[in-house]
């Protein structure tokens, strides 16, 4: 099996340097991970990342984000940005939000996306490592109301692949966008597939 790098282009944001891409791509490596499909170059996409049935799913996102050089803000819930944890949420990129003001998360999502001249939102549309019958929209209404495409990205851990899918324009309901985005995932890809 090859360890291919994708080509990360200008447009997307990034970080790091050549050390932190070496251990970014080392821990892959050591943990059996690879990459596949290609990361589109875009100044502003959402990337929806699934399935998220464990807590190793971050530290899996971290090491591809650093072995990419990607600057990925995602959402994480309030309390993990108290001290201790909270300077090295903000450094890896994490915005702080609170999850019982659910349509004012959209909304400051949305304005945040805007703002940003270049952004990379990591989003799991599960939105919970607990099993849900279905994902929750709120990806949906963030690429829609900011104008930005969403880019599905599989964790796959039956493989132990992180896996780029292309550009998807958000489509006119949530549904719609459900019933395509979500035939690309499957519960054999999660660490956890009863979770999923």
């Amino acid at each position: 099996m090859t360890f291919r790098i994708p080509e990360v282009g200008h447009q997307l944001p990034r970080r790091g340097n050549r050390f932190s891409a070496f251990v970014g791509r080392a821990a892959l490596r050591l943990a059996g991970w690879r990459f596949a499909g290609d990361v589109p170059d875009l100044p502003k996409v959402v990337f929806i990342v699934a399935p998220h049935t464990s807590n190793w799913d971050f530290i899996v996102g971290v090491a591809g984000m650093f072995a990419l050089g990607l600057r990925i803000t995602f959402l994480g819930k309030a309390s993990l940005f108290r001290w201790p944890l909270g300077p090295v949420m903000r450094w890896l990129g994490g915005f702080p939000v609170d999850r019982s003001a659910a349509h004012n998360v959209v909304d400051q999502t949305v304005d945040l996306v805007r703002r940003s001249r270049h952004i990379a939102l990591g989003l799991a549309p599960e939105g919970t490592r607990r099993k849900r019958a279905r994902w929750r929209t709120g990806f949906h209404y963030v690429a829609a109301g900011a104008g930005v495409p969403i880019v599905p990205v599989a964790l796959d851990y039956g493989t132990r692949t992180i896996r780029f899918f292309g550009a998807h324009t958000p489509g006119p309901t949530p549904e719609a966008d459900l019933a395509v985005l979500g035939r690309l995932f499957d519960a054999r890809m999660a660490r956890h597939p009863s979770q999923y």
